[in-house]
């Protein structure tokens, strides 16, 4: 037979369908032609209907030293009952002067809410943000009162000015008939050891991020949400090279390989690509003023389905559950959250692991070279990184509702080739990366398929640099940059697609900077980016919003272009921006 839950879930989303679908989804303010102002593509979470309840975290909070800034969090009095969505929403903004990026964080019983990183201001320009986050799936985590706090490290003094302020909130949106429950997580656990919430720092891949955890004996399926974000001397780790070629071509060691590595127990449980972002300070600072890289101001975790070890992680006994990143070479600051759904009917599950293909699959990727010096000592050729991997984690739950099988299926690539052309009067390097993943998850109740879901992750990045030496001792050094974000989501029931996603974000900017003789900055030319951001659904939902600039403003905007009537429609429950969806988790 097939269990309650499985038809609970096919019955509550049809029926949000049918009465929800074409509450629109929208950039969080449209550009304005000609601004000089942060101006992004990126759609906002969707609403469902009804007035939200609004919980401030802090307002107008000034950050200008490495300070953490607390405070206190208790659940809203008038939203007692079930909600339909939580979103997190935050405004920022960094007086004009001379600044760095910084990275954002905000917490809450040491579970992060929010990552991302601060846009650099100009001696003229004070730029402002908006950021929102899809926090539904945190509900259990936000049912009770706790510390938190925000951390932007910043340094303020006569040569760095630039103040940064911020504002965040909550806001809770109570569930009705025309917008059903969210069906989230039954409870929530930070990996990190502080209890308010920081990030831990990976310099190596033997560091990680853990936390021993005794959970409850009747855990029935359990997901991770991970970010690693560079910093240090790996925030450019994407140009990076082999140590044996680092010094013959001038760049940072340590090859550019990375790879976020989760483990129980130490056995290996699951793997979550990492995403090259690009900061609002990275390669060259006019690249992105006014429009930010893909995702920089607002990260999205990656999901890892760790189900398999749902009867192993519900024995009663401590188990450890950790993060490192393969191929880290100083500094990857990390954060994870824990999500487990509990049998409602069974005080004990049972089960174990009984495949796991990735243990002694060793994350070492192949390298090659094409370098080669020519007799005037002109230095030209490729390196390449390539790692191709596929493995299945299969373990079984004894459950209220009979015995589960849980099957998680991952194919993982990555390819990486580095271009050098080094002379004379010539520096240039040129990466083209792609980093994938495929990833089927499947729950059989005997030998009877009853749900599985598809997702593909796809992060295509090029970068040239091409710096030329001019005769007088002056340097002039072009950089073209391309980013892309792609996903694809499918979850079917007893064989049928129930529903389907898919998102595409690309950024693609380029700058020239010109140093005088002395090697001090004296110019910049050609300042051009664009941002163009898609989704669509099965349900009819379209998002389409895309910009350009030049010389650092809007130079235009559409909006809804390409979708039916030309209007952005997205369902109030779905998640245009890409960000983990728990209404599309198998066996719910």
């Amino acid at each position: 037979m097939v269990p309650e839950s499985f038809v609970r879930f096919g019955a509550a989303t049809a029926l949000a369908a049918t009465l929800a679908l074409g509450f629109a989804a929208q950039a969080a303010a449209d550009p304005v032609v000609g601004s000089n102002n942060v101006a992004t593509a990126d759609p906002t979470v969707p609403r469902p209907p009804g007035q939200p309840c609004v919980v401030t975290l802090f307002t107008n909070v000034a950050f200008d030293d490495f300070n953490a800034r607390p405070y206190s969090y208790a659940p809203p009095g008038s939203c007692t009952g079930a909600w339909s969505k939580v979103v997190l929403e935050a405004d920022f903004s960094v007086t004009a002067g001379r600044q760095y990026d910084r990275t954002a964080t905000l917490w809450l019983g040491g579970v992060n809410l929010y990552f991302g990183t601060t846009q650099e201001p100009s001696a003229t320009v004070s730029p402002a943000w908006h950021v929102e986050r899809d926090l539904t799936d945190y509900a259990a985590l936000l049912r009770n009162a706790g510390q938190g706090q925000a951390i932007i490290g910043n340094l303020v003094n006569d040569t760095y000015t630039g103040v940064i302020h911020g504002t965040a909130r909550l806001l809770f949106y109570p569930a009705s008939a025309r917008a059903r429950a969210a069906d989230v997580p039954d409870a929530v656990y930070a990996l990190g050891s502080d209890p308010v919430g920081s990030t831990a720092t990976l310099n190596t891949p033997t560091d990680k991020l853990a936390r021993t955890l005794t959970l409850p004996t009747n855990v029935e399926r359990a997901y991770l949400d991970v970010f690693t974000q560079s910093q240090g001397g790996d925030e450019f780790w994407y140009t990076c090279v082999p140590d044996a070629y680092a010094a013959q071509v001038n760049e940072c060691g340590g090859g550019n390989f990375r790879e976020a590595e989760i483990s129980i127990d130490g056995q290996p449980a699951g793997v979550a690509p990492v995403y090259p972002w690009v900061y609002t300070g990275g390669i060259d600072p006019y690249l992105w003023r006014p429009t930010p890289g893909v995702q920089t101001l607002n990260f999205l975790p990656y999901r890892v389905d760790l189900t398999p070890f749902a009867g192993q992680l519900s024995d009663g006994a401590p188990h450890e559950v950790a993060v490192q990143v393969a191929g880290a070479n100083n500094n990857f600051a990390a954060t994870a959250a824990l999500l487990v759904y509990r049998d409602a009917h069974a005080k004990q599950v049972t089960g174990k692991i009984t495949r796991n293909t990735l243990v002694g699959q060793a994350a070492t990727p192949i390298i090659g070279s094409t370098l080669a010096t020519a007799s005037n000592g002109d230095l030209a050729g490729d390196i390449t990184t390539k790692l191709d991997r596929r493995f299945v984690i299969e373990g079984y739950a004894n459950t209220s509702h009979g015995r589960v099988t849980s099957t998680v299926t991952q194919e993982t690539g990555f390819d990486d080739t580095q271009t050098f052309t080094i002379n004379s009067s010539t520096y240039r390097q040129q990466t083209g990366q792609r980093t994938w993943s495929d990833s089927t998850s499947q729950s059989r109740l005997g030998n009877f398929l009853t749900v599985e879901r598809h997702q593909h992750f796809n992060y295509p990045f090029s970068l040239d640099y091409n710096q030329q030496l001019a005769s007088d001792g002056s340097t002039n050094a072009a950089s073209t940059v391309h980013q892309g974000y792609r996903q694809h989501d499918e979850l079917r029931l007893l064989g049928l697609t129930l529903y389907g996603a898919d998102v595409d974000n690309t950024v693609d900017s380029q700058d020239t900077l010109v140093f005088d003789a002395s090697g001090n900055l004296s110019s910049h030319s050609g300042q051009q980016s664009a941002q163009a951001f898609a989704f669509h659904d099965t349900l009819g939902g379209c998002y389409r919003a895309s910009l350009t600039t030049q010389a650092g403003a809007v130079a235009s905007y559409n909006a809804g272009k390409g979708c039916p009537d030309g209007s952005n429609r997205v369902s109030w429950f779905a998640h245009p921006d890409g960000s983990p969806d728990s209404s599309l988790l198998p066996g719910r």
